[in-house]
């Protein structure tokens, strides 16, 4: 648990100035190493257009490690997305997969979001102030009379969960990430970090994934 922990905060470290954030992870206690032969990979987005560039980008790092994955976009049709599934047919549908030889799914999703505020200046050295009470209140006082003196951005809550299809272990979980993504600007740019942040957590914990070897050698 220590590990896991110690790990996490390394990874909110690393991506903390970026627009996405892992702010946890699970991974199943039971699970040493995972490995995966074919992976559906399912984006859950009402906007088309992100949906379609998550699953392409994410199949192309499934590519990159020879390990075989298929889009969600190129198996269900349009039928399936526009009416609500219910738990008989969810389950045909992990069993035509175990049919066509699946054994995991990689499935995201937006799971809500919350507005915040945040100083448009930026907060000086607190340590290094000498100043007297109406130097410092002349230098704030803006905070009263200034509407624009925070700025508002939006937060989304995505999670990305890896469960796996194996014979006898339907709809087990094997891994999840939490990642926030903060005020999005650009769709691919931010879907490029959102794929390269959850690679790179799973290869971490030895999921599907692995680190290149150089890396493996360069720490012993």
């Amino acid at each position: 648990m220590k590990k896991l922990l110690l790990f996490s905060t390394v990874l909110i470290f690393l991506f903390s100035c970026s627009s996405t954030s892992l702010v946890s992870s699970w991974k199943n206690p039971d699970i040493v190493i995972f490995d995966a032969y074919k992976v559906l990979i399912v984006g859950m987005a009402s906007d088309a257009e992100a949906r379609e560039e998550f699953e392409t980008q994410m199949k192309k790092k499934f590519d990159e490690h020879e390990v075989e994955s298929f889009r969600s976009i190129d198996l269900f049709d349009v039928e399936f997305t526009a009416s609500r599934q219910s738990e008989e047919q969810l389950s045909e549908v992990e069993q035509q997969l175990l049919d066509k030889d699946f054994d995991a799914i990689l499935f995201t999703k937006v799971v809500g979001s919350e507005n915040r505020k945040i100083f448009k200046k930026k907060m000086g050295n607190l340590g290094d102030y000498y100043g007297n009470f109406s130097d410092d209140y002349l230098d704030h006082q803006d905070i009263y009379y200034e509407t624009g003196y925070y700025d508002n951005f939006t937060v989304y809550h995505a999670e990305t969960s890896l469960y796996c299809i194996c014979v006898g272990k339907e709809r087990e979980l094997i891994w999840r990430g939490v990642i926030d993504i903060t005020d999005p600007k650009n769709m691919k740019k931010t879907v490029k970090e959102y794929v390269r942040l959850v690679v790179f957590a799973l290869e971490e914990q030895n999921i599907i994934f692995r680190k290149p070897l150089t890396e493996d050698l360069a720490k012993r």
